[in-house]
């Protein structure tokens, strides 16, 4: 994961660490007051080479905050990060970046066309549906740190 101040920064860093190595950069989150975090996901050593890249491009650009290789993340935090598969809606698609399914298999959809009912709540309103769904993937626990587009992605998806 590489965090930045600001979109642009976020955005030369997820297109730097997508051009270095074979991973696939898979969605952002907005945080607060401006931190966005791009996740990236792949082999460890490529893991770890996109991410070093990404870290020196969102530098030039803007202001890094933070960047963090978690080699072989628990299952659990796995699905929490995770985008969801080629069947279920995206989750919200960094611009410009590869996802799970290349741009000719699954139109880009901005953050905006994702399920605007969910879009407009806040996050504590998703944690209250999440809390309230029988059978969701994460304990209460999870549920109260996981961030807002997390929490919809989980929502939308479909129970298996």
């Amino acid at each position: 994961m590489i965090e930045t101040w600001g979109v642009p920064a976020l955005i030369a860093a997820a297109d730097a660490a997508a051009k270095t190595a074979d991973v696939k950069v898979t969605a952002y989150e907005k945080a607060d007051a401006g931190l966005v975090t791009v996740y990236v996901w792949g082999d460890v050593a490529s893991v770890k080479a996109a991410v070093e890249a990404g870290e020196a491009a969102a530098r030039k650009v803007g202001k890094l905050i933070s960047a963090h290789v978690i080699p072989r993340p628990d299952a659990e935090i796995a699905a929490m990060l995770r985008p969801p598969s080629k069947k279920e809606p995206s989750a919200v698609p960094a611009a410009g970046t590869a996802t799970e399914a290349s741009a000719a298999e699954q139109p880009d959809t901005g953050p905006q066309q994702q399920s605007p009912d969910l879009d407009t709540l806040s996050v504590q309103e998703l944690r209250r549906m999440a809390r309230a769904k029988p059978g969701f993937p994460l304990s209460g626990r999870q549920i109260s740190t996981a961030g807002k587009a997390v929490l919809i992605r989980l929502l939308l998806q479909k129970d298996e």
